[in-house]
């Protein structure tokens, strides 16, 4: 006999940790996870945001607890995983979402700026994956891992767009997902990524404001992301719906990297 379908989307009693979850694109997954039923952890950088946000995803009747810590050193990333494991008690969900960009063109860019994006881009990533699963999800033989990716790391940018250091990061972020996937599956650990187009955010206010018609333009559903449409791939690939899919990439963009070739 099959599960019913609303069964295989239900996240009670499982635990979601959530990178870079105090806002933007982390949030929305964050509330997505905390609305089936899952127990979220928020963690970046701001307490002030997390306390905030924490709260809108309580009113929600969301159970959303935080811990400020920045993802780009190692001792801090051990600290977050350790202390959801004593106040949650497991990590079934890992959402890596934590993310910066830097723009400048390639012949002038900052090597210190290199290393920043690429620290915390690509190296939490794997710190976060390789302390989740050595405290909780290896050990109860099974978790899901979700990867923010973007599209910008299936090819460049569209003219005047400088960020090579962030492409060669989610470029890095979808290789290590599928190469985890692999490596990871025999412990019953599914490993995707989300590789989302243009969404309003934080990192992206200025080149929405200067080129948001344009870049809504070359998408074939003519629009940019929303709130919602992240919501949807994440609870796939956190659930048990997703269960038999592991190293992939999921581009959520209007259609955006078909007409890339992507």
């Amino acid at each position: 006999m099959s599960t019913p379908v609303q069964q295989l989307f239900d996240l009670t009693g499982r635990v979601a940790l959530v990178t870079g979850g105090s806002r933007g694109l982390g949030l929305q997954i964050a509330e997505a996870l905390g609305e089936a039923g899952a127990k979220v952890m928020l963690t970046s950088r701001k307490a002030a945001d997390l306390e905030e946000s924490a709260a809108v995803l309580s009113q929600r009747g969301i159970d959303a607890r935080w811990i400020a810590a920045d993802a780009s050193r190692p001792e801090e990333v051990q600290r977050v995983c350790n202390e959801t494991m004593e106040r949650l008690g497991h990590i079934d969900i890992l959402v890596n979402n934590a993310g910066a960009t830097w723009g400048a063109p390639a012949e002038d860019h900052p090597l210190d700026a290199w290393d920043k994006v690429m620290n915390l881009n690509v190296r939490s990533v794997f710190l976060f994956s390789q302390a989740a699963a050595r405290l909780s999800m290896i050990p109860r033989r099974g978790g899901r891992i979700i990867n923010i990716a973007s599209i910008t790391g299936l090819g460049g940018n569209p003219a005047g767009i400088d960020s090579v250091a962030y492409n060669t990061s989610k470029g890095a972020v979808i290789n290590f997902t599928r190469a985890l996937a692999c490596e990871w599956g025999e412990h019953g650990i599914t490993v995707n990524a989300i590789a989302p187009g243009y969404f309003p955010s934080k990192m992206t206010t200025y080149m929405i404001a200067t080129q948001g018609d344009t870049l809504a333009a070359h998408a074939p559903l003519r629009r940019l992301g929303d709130d919602d449409d992240l919501k949807g791939a994440a609870l796939l690939f956190a659930s048990a719906a997703g269960k038999h899919i592991t190293g992939q990439v999921l581009a959520v963009d209007g259609g955006v990297s078909s007409v890339r070739g992507g």
